[in-house]
Parts: structure tokens; C-alpha cells; sequence
């Protein structure tokens, strides 16, 4: 059957209260991405960079953060369509999940787990981690990063997302801003295999011109909206 994979980025979680790194608001505290999310900005001060993912780990666990009706749609398109649903984020929050997507991957990382350098696992997170933290598995002391993929590394399970859009019938971009690639490329690969590929988006991205079809409000209004059509196109 087709298969339909989903891109998402910080716009289908700014409704949910998550601050995003290229919204009005900027960054939390005010500090530039080369700060904080950058191999570089770790080595040279990582208080400043275990503090910034403390913070936002923080806000993500606390009641003010929900899933919103656009991750709640993806999760009944998966449940209702009769192919694979895949959805690819860029987010490094678990909204998805929340709100009842199974088949999700995180190509940024998670902000829920911690990657420990000594022994290459991975580890559940729910509270601060510092330079005095130790692995959960190995037991090593301060050889515990955020499991965030940063400017300048290498996005996760990028074969497996590959493989996907080469099989793909449906690409469906939402809440993304088209200047960080290669996820703002994939748009152009699905397009190259034949998959209509739609934007949702508050306002247009930079790649916007790349889709067959714009689709433009917020994301808990145009997300609902078209996955009822998928559904009842059945395609």
C-alpha cells in the first residue's frame, strides 16, 4: 500500500507551549545557537550547554506542555490509513508520542535521553544531568551529553528516512522552515520518485515553491483538516 511519510519541525509544537529556536521569541535566555547546540559550544563550556537542556527539559515534563490536535491527527492517520504512516522529526520533544504516533523518528535527537560517551548508550532522562552525572549503564562520571544531534553532526537513521521516501506516494512537510537541510531537501527527493508532496505551514517556508501544494494556518487547524481528506481519500 502507499506509504506516507511526515516531516515536522518546531511549528507543530509552538502550539503546544514549546519555545522554538527560529520563532520571534529566539532561543531561551538569549543565547546564540553556536552557544549551546554545537559540539564546539560543549567542549568550551558545558554548564552553560548541560543548563540550557536542563531548562528545556524542564518546561517539556511540566504541565504547561501537551500534545495539540495536529500530533493527535497524525496518530489517527496512522492508526486509520492502510499503509505505512512514517513520521520524521526534527523535534526533540516526545508530543509525538504523547499524542499516540508509534512510528516516529527523531532525526535531532531526544530531549528525554542522555548519550553517554564512554560506553555509546543511551539513557532515559527525565531530570538535570551535569558534569558529575553518571551513566545509568556503564557507571562512567561526566561522559554524559544531551542526545541532541547538533549543527555540524550527523542526523540520525538518515538510511532508514531514505528508504522511506524512496517508497513514499505522499510527502507532507508541517511546521518547518526549509533553512536546515538535509531535512529541507527531502521535498525534492520525494518529488524526484513521484509522491505528491504538500506544505503545511504557518506561513510559507523556504522551500515552499518545491510542493505541489501550500496549505497555510495554524497547525492544529490544518493538520486536523487534511488528514480527514487523506482518510477519507483512502490513497
Amino acid at each position: 500500500m502507499a506509504r506516507i511519510v511526515i516531516l515536522t519541525g518546531a511549528g507543530i509544537s509552538a502550539e503546544s507551549g514549546i519555545r522554538t529556536f527560529r520563532a520571534a521569541d529566539g532561543l531561551w535566555e538569549n543565547h546564540r545557537v553556536e552557544d549551546v547546540a554545537t559540539p564546539e559550544a560543549f567542549r568550551r563550556d558545558p554548564s552553560l550547554v548541560y543548563r540550557f537542556y536542563n531548562l528545556r527539559r524542564e518546561q517539556l515534563l511540566s504541565d504547561e506542555v501537551a500534545a495539540n490536535a495536529a500530533h493527535e491527527a497524525l496518530a489517527r492517520l496512522e492508526d486509520a490509513f492502510p499503509g505505512e504512516v512514517l513520521v520524521v522529526t526534527q523535534n526533540i520533544d516526545d508530543l509525538h508520542e504523547r499524542g499516540g504516533s508509534e512510528n516516529v523518528i527523531h532525526m535531532h535527537g531526544e530531549l528525554l535521553q542522555s548519550w553517554c560517551l564512554a560506553c555509546d548508550g543511551r539513557t532515559e532522562t527525565l531530570g538535570a544531568v551535569d558534569a558529575g552525572s553518571a551513566c545509568a549503564g556503564c557507571g562512567v562520571v561526566g561522559r554524559m551529553r544531551p542526545d541532541i544531534v547538533w549543527f555540524g553532526e550527523i542526523p540520525y537513521a538518515m538510511e532508514r528516512i531514505e528508504e522511506a521516501l524512496t517508497g513514499c506516494r505522499i510527502f507532507a512537510a508541517i511546521g518547518t522552515s526549509g533553512n536546515v537541510y538535509p531535512a529541507a531537501g527531502f521535498v525534492r527527493f520525494a518529488d524526484s520518485v513521484g509522491a505528491h508532496t504538500v506544505e503545511l505551514n504557518l506561513e510559507a517556508s523556504l522551500v515552499h515553491s518545491a510542493f505541489a501544494e501550500v496549505r497555510q494556518g495554524p497547525a492544529t487547524e490544518v493538520v486536523p483538516q487534511w488528514v480527514d481528506e487523506v482518510i477519507a481519500a483512502g490513497r
